[in-house]
């Protein structure tokens, strides 16, 4: 039998072609893979059952990792299909492969001393490969993109978290809430920067013979990229539900007028951290017991995907009617206030609306309807565009909106700072 080249080269022209950031690589050179055992197998049983020419001189049947040949006369050319376990196998599923047997049988030779094999028509098109190129440069992209945005909002958000929970004139139940949705937010970052390093140590593996594949597709090799996965989807539903939970509290103060004691914000825990716990559990479990394949990265069963999707559209459906009554009451308030200045309260409206939108997950709102599984082109592209975006800077904004903007902590800050300066100086002179 040849090496084992045509089959790693194979192998590695999938994960080259295939874009990082899209999941769906995995399940493609997965079932690549196992067609390709399958293949395999098909050919060792011809190879062993069949019986052999009664005369005359052939070059004998063989299986060259890429295709399966059959007994073949002295000096005739033969051609055999496309191998059916090629990704692209229906745009060339009429090709052929070529081999000649030589007048002495034995298998042709090419210059280099390689058996000749002319497999041009099982290539997959040029300009389907020149997409599909400049499809995995443009996730590349948004992988950076997304990436940058989740490092910067991590490094800000803890800065933050660190400000809220180390001043005590802070501390107070509107803050704690804050202070949980920092946190969900950096969970979010950093779960999303493990699971994306989990899945390209998996499948960003150096290849070196057949072994190494089915290694790397097995379930062993697929548990950490796993977990990883469970942690990203419970962290980010938690940060979905501290959106939930930020939404409650202002409706509970603006208007339901409720005082919240510390026995309520004990519900703010469970919301924010419990109710998570709902949803990915029954997830997981049908993931081990139906999907059970790769890094889970990839819904064949979209209604195992609403497990986790539903409650995310649920909170921000309610966050979205909580915002636009919030929004009448601030206007209502502003036109009281300001009945003769309509341009200033008109502004003021304006600001409340932006400093709220990130924190209630509105842009959530907008991708509701529009799902993955309705989306193709150009508008699918754009969708992911935004989405990994907005998700991916919303914790640095929220950041800097309600910690280092904040007039209560900034005026906190500055009388720590000059608290501090004040003992230095006194600490130096004592000196």
């Amino acid at each position: 039998m040849a090496t084992t080249g045509d089959m790693m080269a194979l192998i590695c022209l999938l994960l080259v072609k295939l874009p990082m950031i899209d999941t769906a690589s995995g399940k493609v050179l997965e079932e690549t893979f196992h067609k390709w055992v399958q293949y395999k197998d098909d050919c060792i049983r011809m190879i062993e059952n069949e019986p052999p020419p009664q005369d005359g001189l052939f070059c004998n049947r063989t299986f060259d990792r890429y295709a399966c040949w059959p007994d073949t006369p002295a000096g005739a050319l033969v051609n055999i299909s496309c191998p059916f376990y090629l990704p692209w196998y229906d745009q060339v599923s009429h090709g052929v492969v070529l081999r000649r047997c030589g007048t002495d049988g034995l298998w042709g030779h090419d210059e280099s001393g390689h058996v000749w094999r002319d497999k041009s028509q099982c290539e997959e098109e040029e300009e389907v490969t020149y997409q599909e190129m400049w499809l995995k440069k443009m996730m590349v992209s948004f992988r950076t993109l997304y990436t940058v945005g989740y490092s910067l909002s991590l490094l800000t958000l803890v800065t933050a978290l660190v400000i809220l929970l180390s001043l005590r004139k802070l501390h107070c139940t509107r803050n704690y809430i804050h202070a949980n949705l920092f946190l969900s937010f950096i969970l979010r970052a950093a779960s999303v920067i493990v699971k994306d390093t989990m899945l390209e140590r998996h499948w960003g593996r150096e290849i070196m013979k057949p072994a190494d594949v089915s290694e790397m597709l097995g379930h062993q090799a697929a548990i950490g990229c796993r977990i990883a996965q469970v942690l990203m989807q419970y962290c980010v539903l938690a940060n979905h539900y501290w959106f939930f939970g930020e939404a409650i509290y202002l409706y509970s103060v603006l208007i339901a007028s409720v005082l919240i004691d510390s026995h309520k914000y004990l519900l703010y825990i469970c919301l924010g951290w419990g109710t998570p716990l709902l949803f990915v559990i029954p997830w997981v479990v049908m993931k081990i017991l139906k999907e059970n394949k790769e890094c889970w990265a990839v819904n064949e069963n979209m209604n195992y995907w609403w497990i986790i999707r539903s409650p995310i559209l649920f909170a921000s459906l309610i966050n979205f009617l909580i915002f636009v009554k919030i929004l009448k009451v601030i206007l209502a308030k502003l036109r009281a206030n300001n009945q003769s200045d309509y341009s200033g309260y008109k502004c003021r409206l304006a600001k409340a609306t932006l400093t709220l939108m990130p924190l209630f997950g509105i842009h959530e709102v907008i991708f509701i309807f529009v799902t993955d599984e309705q989306t193709t082109g150009a508008l699918r592209y754009l969708k992911v565009f935004f989405s990994l975006f907005l998700n991916s800077f919303q914790g640095f904004l929220v950041a800097v909106l309600y910690c280092y903007a904040n007039k209560e902590v900034r005026t906190e800050l500055k009388r720590k700072l000059r608290s501090w300066t004040t003992e230095t100086r006194l600490v130096c002179c004592g000196q």
